[in-house]
């Protein structure tokens, strides 16, 4: 482990640590997030997927930083992403036991709001589904071309205020890896069955396992993508 991974582990730690130390934080986190979790969805997923990429590229290059990797913008784009995915979980959650009703599984509704029964997992594995074929897909492609976006404008915040060019960064997005590993391999083996455990959780313990699924979303998406290339 060198020196910069030292470092990180320890900045998480510190702030980690009140929410340990201090009850009371943690009851704040709560309740700011049972009253505004939107705010706290844009908050969450811009920190902790922006980690994951950090991450990602110390695996992929040996360094949490390369020239034009755009942290400020990413924060931001996965902020924005971080509204859509929430907006997703809550969509997708209330409609897919309606439509598991519709086509046969009765009395799915009331399961997902009851103790674990295999009902219940039923339920949470036709809502993760639907939600990563239908939804996921679209988000994994639009946070794609933010990427190549941001890229193209060397990782300076003012690729943010640039309009994106959408036919020319998918007509050049690579797509072998987009559908043979993103698509095809990561949404029905990792994301499927741990999207499907997070609708079985509580409430509270839900918030925390998306904020870390949103760390290990961008650790896959950052491996899946091209090496940079050396300054």
């Amino acid at each position: 482990m060198k020196t910069q991974d030292l470092l990180l582990t320890g900045l998480l730690c510190l702030l980690l640590l009140p929410f340990v130390a201090f009850p009371e934080w943690l009851d704040a986190y709560k309740d700011f997030n049972a009253r505004h979790g939107m705010v706290m969805a844009f908050i969450k997923f811009g920190i902790l997927a922006t980690l994951g990429e950090l991450i990602g590229l110390r695996i992929r290059t040996g360094s949490y930083l390369t020239k034009g990797f755009g942290v400020l913008p990413k924060i931001v784009v996965w902020g924005c992403l971080g509204l859509a995915i929430s907006m997703a979980f809550k969509v997708f959650a209330v409609g897919s036991p309606y439509f598991a009703e519709y086509v046969g599984i009765s009395g799915v509704v009331a399961a997902m709001a009851g103790e674990f029964t295999m009902l219940k997992l039923v339920g949470a594995l036709v809502i993760s589904t639907l939600m990563n074929l239908v939804f996921s897909p679209v988000m994994m492609i639009a946070h794609k071309i933010s990427d190549m976006h941001i890229a193209r404008y060397q990782g300076s915040f003012r690729s943010l205020f640039r309009a994106v060019d959408v036919a020319g960064h998918l007509r050049t997005l690579d797509w072998q890896t987009q559908w043979g590993f993103v698509f095809k391999k990561t949404i029905p083996f990792f994301w499927i069955p741990a999207h499907g455990l997070t609708f079985l959780l509580p409430p509270d313990s839900q918030i925390l396992f998306a904020a870390l699924l949103g760390v290990a979303l961008g650790i896959v998406l950052a491996v899946a993508g091209p090496k940079p290339a050396k300054a």
